[in-house]
């Protein structure tokens, strides 16, 4: 078995290679990259997943059994509260037991490091090296420590009230509905919201290990409830997060789903209006470039990253960006942690429907207006062993026509992304997170955004 750290984290099928006897290992190897920094807790943490409680046990045993002191969350924790908890109890890093937006059946050991950031190939690369390998110093006595549970909650809540004005929150009014999905985010922003004089119903906010029968992700095929709570309470906004709360889903009054990349646009947009700050956008090479179109019109900069919200949260601790997403439903913003934040997110969203007493939908059709239209999608194709060499050779090409279309120019900072020549875009890489090979695409209309899609089907599979 070969326990690889991909995008976010170590992900593989619970009893198959994700075991007991593997979650020792891995924890082994952290402790072991780690054992100079015996001084600094460790904060261990799991999501609503099946065996989470077990495994984050499991793996806090062996740490202490290292010298560490290790504080273990005392319920499911939010990826975003975890990188709180590291940073405020200065500790040398955390462990959460998550797959966030996979399908049940997974489970996954995210690392992050001493500025709640996830963890850069550079410290993952030298895990894996350690895996197996016996310790240079043998284990101190387990009986020196014990694992203390401690509540991150009201710390991480306290943070976000510092960061959102739910002043004009409050003064908008309204009520919102709420689909955490079985997940971590249940007791977060349903909480912060009615502690702020907002009305909220809460849907799917129980734990069930298989997620409904399907992945915890906000994406539109899985918030049909919320959509339906959201026009028959007309609700100002419906919201969501993902299995970890660390992505996000937005249904706006009208039940229009805002995507992740008209969100991060448009919340850009509002930032930088609002709060008067000076830097650029981060966005990964699979993201729309309509952020884009809002930093040219700002006279603000770009800065594109490989998929992974590590590589965008550098720029977040360098203070170079205001706000740096990703279309996976990943975002966060100057002076937040360098991660990625769902409930952030969500609120960031509400807050602009409510000082700009707005719709997303209206704000998305003015920033067209400003920018003009872009539209863009992505489709899976499973990586089976039959596919992995053809993408090997396809992601090595250099194309210079796609169905007729001219290539501009080809762009490898992660997979292989084509650019036309009337600036639309194609991208193919495998995913990070699933055996799946990703097709992105974008254009100026919707219909051409999927005859690129399909084109880029095309030429993966020949």
């Amino acid at each position: 078995m070969t326990i690889h750290f991909g995008t976010s984290g170590w992900r593989a099928v619970i009893a198959d290679e994700f075991t007991f006897a593997a979650v020792g290992e891995v924890t082994e190897a952290i402790c072991a990259h780690f054992a100079n920094e015996t001084d600094r807790p460790v904060i261990v943490a799991h999501d609503t997943r099946f065996l989470g409680e077990a495994f984050a046990a499991e793996c806090a045993q062996i740490i202490v059994g290292h010298g560490f002191e290790t504080l273990v969350c005392n319920g499911p924790t939010p990826t975003p509260t975890v990188a709180h908890a590291i940073r405020s109890n200065h500790a040398i890093c955390g462990i959460n037991f998550t797959a966030s937006h996979n399908p049940p059946q997974y489970s996954g050991m995210k690392l992050s490091t001493e500025d709640g950031a996830p963890a850069l190939p550079e410290v993952t690369t030298k895990v894996e090296e350690l895996l197996g390998k016996p310790p240079e110093n043998q284990p101190k006595a387990a009986a020196a420590k014990t694992p203390r549970s401690f509540d991150p909650r009201d710390g991480y809540l306290a943070d976000l009230e510092q960061k959102i004005r739910f002043d004009l929150i409050s003064a908008a009014g309204g009520h919102y509905a709420y689909d955490p999905l079985w997940g971590t985010g249940r007791g977060y922003l349903d909480e912060l919201l009615q502690r702020h004089g907002l009305s909220v119903t809460t849907i799917h906010n129980w734990r069930d290990v298989l997620f409904g029968g399907q992945a915890p992700e906000p994406e539109a095929s899985h918030l049909n409830q919320l959509k339906e709570l959201v026009l028959s309470e007309k609700c100002v906004l419906g919201l969501a997060t993902d299995g970890d709360g660390d992505r996000f889903g937005v249904i706006d009054a009208n039940g229009q789903f805002i995507t992740p990349n008209q969100l991060i646009a448009i919340l850009f947009d509002y930032l930088v209006e609002s709060r008067k700050w000076q830097g650029g956008v981060a966005r990964s090479v699979a993201t729309s470039q309509l952020v884009d179109r809002v930093a040219k019109s700002h006279g603000l900069p770009v800065y594109e990253t490989p998929v992974g919200f590590k590589y965008i949260g550098e720029l977040i601790n360098e203070d170079k960006i205001i706000l740096g997403g990703e279309e996976s439903a990943g975002l966060s913003i100057k002076g937040h942690y360098p991660e990625k934040d769902g409930l952030l997110a969500c609120l960031l969203a509400a807050e602009a429907v409510a000082a700009r007493r707005t719709s997303l939908t209206d704000q998305l059709e003015q920033l067209f207006a400003q920018t003009g239209r872009l539209e863009s999608g992505r489709i899976g194709v499973k990586l089976t062993p039959e596919l992995m060499p053809v993408l090997k050779e396809k992601l090595k090409e250099e194309p210079t026509d796609i169905g007729g279309r001219k290539v501009k120019s080809l762009n490898r900072i992660d997979g292989l992304k084509i650019i036309f020549e009337d600036d639309s875009w194609l991208l193919v890489r495998p995913s990070g997170t699933e055996p799946l090979v990703r097709i992105y695409a974008e254009s100026e209309s919707a219909k051409d955004m999927e005859v690129l899609l399909e084109q880029g089907r095309k030429y993966l599979l020949g």
